[in-house]
């Protein structure tokens, strides 16, 4: 998790049987409720499964019932040469595949510095509950990287309707061209060299990413905005019948002519200073944070502003501690209508970054007169916890 410090710098940063012998051998439907703010799945064998609220926090991936008292499991451990050589560096955003739910990506980039390479990694997850859940790791994506001053660093990830992945990184970070890259990855994704194609290299600062109603959004830090990519204009193969038709600079497959189109764009009457990530609520509307100035806003499905859901209490400012209501990176929304932030705890300390253990990850829940209840902490102490995805575990 080395990229957090420029990031956050940019400002410059179930079979159920009755005892009753009329229902014997009558199998339940799955079904789905929501009960105490929190959606569970009933399988076929009638237990209910709570939503799962994932994120990566000192390369660590953590799962969270998604309500309190928001029991947590460390999934996969970070990597360490002696204590745990099999573990992984995970971070970034956390997206799980739609049409295959067990499936999901995540950044990884265990040993990054030294002989790793930055990409994401494709998991399969095993489980249903917290303190049960596992992951076994299939495949990474690993594209080439722009010439940036800072590191190679993913972030963003997304499931296209028929299958693809979408995935953005960072460029550089505070300073300097645009040079962050949206790709198209193309499967089969059990494989640790994945075909792909480069649709766009000159991202500022990218970030999260949302897939929805035929558009790719992505995120892009430095003041740029929230843009959107028309999915039915993204390659459909590495080849040039497929519509990548073209290399960047680094020699990789590229297509040509694929622009993002302004879609949100910063300003003080939406208070989003950096558009950092996006995530859709579950009826259409569409949040975005801003990590730097503490926000999180609400837009309409046209990108409209309508309210500020999250912002510092008036007179607050940056210090030797966050924000009380944190410095939003990472978001991701329930079934319920819940918002999970991964609170990155930018402080103000001979720099400006995130503090020693001030990350948090927390929730926002909504009253019976919809409007926003104050956040509540679901974990502190972390280091620089960036990204979330939350998952239902699918009916039996």
């Amino acid at each position: 998790m080395r990229r957090i410090l420029a990031l956050c710098c940019i400002a410059a940063v179930v079979a159920a049987c009755s005892g009753d012998d009329d229902d014997a051998g009558v199998v339940a439907e799955p079904t789905t409720a929501v009960a105490d703010g929190v959606t569970t799945s009933t399988g076929a064998n009638g237990e209910a499964r709570g939503a799962i609220v994932f994120n990566g926090q000192g390369n660590d991936l953590a799962a969270y019932e998604a309500a309190a008292p928001f029991t947590k499991q460390i999934v996969i451990p970070h990597y360490d040469e002696e204590s745990q050589p099999d573990g992984l560096d995970i971070n970034g955003q956390i997206c799980f595949d739609p049409d295959n739910p067990r499936r999901f990506v995540a950044g990884e980039d265990t040993l990054q510095t030294t002989t790793g390479e930055p990409g994401w990694g494709i998991f399969e997850l095993e489980g249903d509950r917290v303190g049960e859940l596992s992951a076994t790791q299939v495949g990474k994506l690993v594209p080439t990287y722009q010439p940036s001053v800072d590191n190679a660093e993913n972030y963003g990830c997304g499931f296209l309707p028929d299958g693809r992945i979408v995935t953005t990184d960072i460029g550089n970070q505070a300073e300097g061209p645009g040079d962050g890259q949206l790709i198209v990855w193309f499967p089969p994704f059990d494989s640790f060299d994945v075909a792909y194609c480069k649709v766009d290299v000159d991202l500022v600062t990218g970030q999260g990413v949302l897939v929805d109603g035929g558009y790719v959004y992505v995120a892009e830090a430095r003041s740029a905005g929230i843009f959107r990519y028309q999915i039915d204009a993204l390659p459909t193969s590495p080849e040039p019948a497929g519509g990548c038709d073209g290399a960047d600079t680094t020699g990789a497959p590229m297509a040509s002519g694929i622009e993002g189109e302004p879609f949100i764009v910063p300003s003080p009457d939406n208070a989003i200073a950096t558009p950092n990530a996006i995530a859709k609520g579950s009826d259409g509307q569409l949040y975005v944070t801003s990590v730097f100035n503490g926000v999180i806003a609400e837009f309409d499905a046209d990108g409209n502003y309508v309210r500020t859901i999250l912002q510092p209490p008036a007179g607050e400012t940056l210090g030797a501690q966050p924000f009380s209501t944190g410095t939003p990176l990472g978001i991701g929304v329930g079934p319920d209508g819940s918002i999970y932030y991964a609170d990155i705890g930018i402080v103000v300390d001979d720099g400006i970054g995130p503090g020693r253990g001030t990350g948090k990850v927390r929730r926002i829940a909504f009253g019976a007169d919809g409007e926003p209840l104050p956040p509540e902490e679901m974990d502190s102490g972390l280091a620089f916890p960036d990204g979330i995805g939350v998952w239902v575990p699918p009916p039996e």
